[in-house]
């Protein structure tokens, strides 16, 4: 038996009843949608955002992948401590620096193979010589001693009067500058006296303890490699640690440029301070030097140092050049820093910073147009009588109170009033050194 069906539409809904459906009561019914007809455009977009959704999905999975695995072969890599290579002494390593121009002024090449040191000018001064005290040993019990002060018998025992009396300008001023007794401490043999007594332009480095590795100078002119003493003190510790390494000392007592200076008998225990004597007080190791550039082993000089004492000393009329401080202008602030970076104890910049506010030192950002606070890890001074001077007072700062010397430096410079002093930008220290940084912890010296 063959079924039949009938169907009808009613306002676009079919209706279809067969006779199966009737027989069993039930209705289907069927929705037909009205179709939307789109535009052709709108289609042929949609089609082509489907394909390149379908393309592109795999090679962006792709790049992720590959951004992952060079990311975690950047995490993994351990951290590289060598240096552009060293070999070129003639070779300015601008890595990092772009395209930035020089702040650093400097002379070209044939000016600087024929640059000499200037004849010494006459001129009145307020100082015209500094006799040191030395020889006769004090009371180390002396009342005027703060219980931080390293004093000892390499640098006396300096009583607040004489610090006082320190600062008032004579033709002829005495004062405490390391050296004071001859059992002191800070020994070299008489070879190395001699080689420092010959130089007359030293460019000056230390690692005690055995904390930096030596970084080779590099940018100067072969006529100032003739003239300029590159010096670097070590102790037995340090030349130890290097000979490890496979830096050895050859038979003209050299690495290098660099003239190794071994150092017996330091005076301190803290080696930071250690490490101020041929930093602030180098006219005392060079007595026939008239300039010298300080470096700290951290860093590594790339320029050509007849042409720094040129562009800085000479050139400006200064007597002592170094570097603004990049993050801070006032000393009071920096005490704060110092004891948040836990590089002195609260106790220490408190005594300090108490001292300076009672003998009167202003909490002002500028003196004489310029930041109040330095960055001292390059130095370049005259050794005239008064630069002489001021570096003695600060070297004292620092041995009675931290050893942070950026915090006694403005101390002594608004104190002595000392004209010529020239504190250039932090882009002009970056012209001057690569900052490669510390390599390990220096061995604190053991004492028995």
């Amino acid at each position: 038996m063959s079924s039949s069906s009938s169907s009808s539409l009613i306002h676009g809904i079919s209706i279809s009843v067969s006779d199966d459906d009737e027989a069993s009561g039930k209705v289907r019914v069927r929705v037909r949608r009205k179709r939307h007809h789109r535009h052709p455009a709108t289609a042929r977009r949609r089609r082509l955002l489907r394909r390149a959704a379908r393309l592109g999905a795999p090679l962006l999975l792709a790049a992720l992948a590959v951004s992952l695995f060079l990311y975690e072969s950047f995490s993994l890599s351990p951290p590289s401590h060598s240096l552009p290579p060293a070999g070129n002494l003639t070779r300015v390593d601008h890595a990092g620096d772009g395209a930035r121009k020089s702040c650093l002024k400097i002379l070209g090449p044939e000016k600087l193979e024929n640059l000499e040191l200037p004849e010494v000018p006459e001129q009145i001064l307020p100082v015209n010589e500094v006799v040191y005290r030395s020889s006769v040993r004090l009371d180390d019990g002396d009342s005027s001693q703060t219980k931080f002060s390293r004093f000892n018998s390499f640098t006396g025992y300096q009583t607040l009067d004489e610090r006082e009396e320190s600062f008032k300008m004579k033709e002829i001023t005495t004062v405490h500058c390391g050296f004071y007794n001859e059992n002191g401490g800070f020994k070299v043999s008489d070879i190395d006296k001699d080689y420092m007594r010959s130089c007359s332009v030293v460019v000056a480095t230390c690692a005690f303890g055995g904390g930096d590795d030596l970084h080779q100078p590099i940018g100067m002119t072969e006529v100032s490699t003739k003239k300029v003493c590159y010096v670097a003190f070590w102790d037995e510790v340090t030349r130890a640690a290097q000979q490890e390494e496979g830096n050895r000392i050859d038979e003209d007592h050299r690495i290098g440029l660099w003239r190794i200076i071994l150092v017996r008998d330091l005076p301190f225990s803290d080696q930071r301070l250690n490490g101020k004597i041929p930093k602030l007080i180098s006219h005392r190791l060079f007595p026939m030097a008239r300039y010298s550039i300080w470096v700290d082993s951290k860093s590594q000089f790339r320029r050509d140092p007849l042409g720094v004492l040129e562009a800085l000393l000479w050139r400006s009329n200064s007597s002592l050049a170094l570097s603004e401080h990049g993050a801070r202008s006032s000393l009071y602030d920096e005490g704060k820093a110092i004891v948040k970076k836990h590089k002195a104890t609260p106790e220490e910049v408190k005594i300090q910073l108490d001292q300076y506010r009672q003998d009167g030192i202003p909490d002002e950002k500028r003196f004489n147009g310029k930041k109040a606070l330095a960055e001292a890890s390059v130095i370049v001074r005259d050794h005239a009588p008064l630069t002489n001077l001021f570096m003695c007072l600060w070297f004292n700062e620092v041995v009675r109170f931290t050893s942070r010397d950026q915090l006694s430096f403005p101390y002594v410079l608004r104190r002595l009033r000392m004209p010529g002093v020239h504190l250039f930008p932090v882009c002009t220290r970056k012209d001057l050194v690569n900052s490669i940084g510390h390599r390990r912890k220096v061995k604190p010296l053991a004492r028995e």
